[in-house]
């Protein structure tokens, strides 16, 4: 398996990619100006060659953010996965490490959600966005899973019973560390375009610290 390497570091007051090695089937692409010039940001896109990620690939990075630093490792859009030809799978691994407190059957526990994400948000610059989202979740999965009035159809005699229809989207918080200081959200969907414009939505105040919105 190939091993890409990226280690961004604070040098001089200003996140600096300090190390960057990759090797067929990736490389890595870290423009100039990809952001605000006010941003402390670097931001680095996995490129892979074919357009996507193809039968037979096996590829894996090491990320590392040292201390104070701030990295953004993306795509330049959605990564294709092309069909496997024969016995030949892909395979992607990645192992991060966050410097200064580093931290049945698939289809069958899936049910009908296609698409999973999570989100991890850990550190003093981004408190104010952890709340925000953890009140936004709330309020979205509270109507979700609000049971309906026997106005609207429920019936409220004695033992009938009621079940909550599956909801198309689920999203759930959850904080960890010293004092909660950081936050993971994680996201069930049935389809790949509410967890984009969720994420969308939830992660555009991000800009004003990265330089760009990171979901455009």
């Amino acid at each position: 398996m190939e091993r890409g390497k990226l280690v961004v570091e604070r040098v001089e007051g200003r996140s600096t990619l300090t190390r960057c090695f990759s090797k067929y089937p990736f490389k890595f692409i870290v423009p100039n100006k990809a952001g605000s010039s006010k941003a402390d940001a670097v931001w680095i896109y996995t490129i892979t060659y074919g357009g996507g990620v193809v039968s037979g690939d096996s590829m894996a990075c090491d990320v590392t953010v040292g201390d104070g630093a701030t990295a953004v490792l993306t795509t330049q859009s959605s990564t294709k996965v092309y069909k496997s030809v024969g016995s030949k799978c892909s395979q992607q691994k990645m192992e991060t490490s966050l410097e200064h407190g580093r931290h049945g059957g698939i289809s069958e526990r899936l049910q009908d959600y296609q698409v999973i994400a999570m989100i991890v948000l850990l550190g003093p610059k981004l408190k104010l966005i952890q709340s925000q989202i953890q009140e936004d979740v709330k309020k979205l999965m509270s109507q979700q899973l609000r049971l309906p009035s026997v106005s609207a159809g429920c019936s409220s005699e004695s033992g009938s019973s009621y079940r909550l229809p599956k909801p198309s989207f689920l999203a759930s918080c959850s904080t960890f560390g010293p004092k909660g200081a950081g936050v993971v959200i994680r996201v069930a969907s049935m389809t790949t375009e509410s967890v984009y414009n969720f994420l969308q939505d939830q992660l555009a105040s991000l800009e004003a610290l990265l330089g760009a919105a990171p979901y455009l």
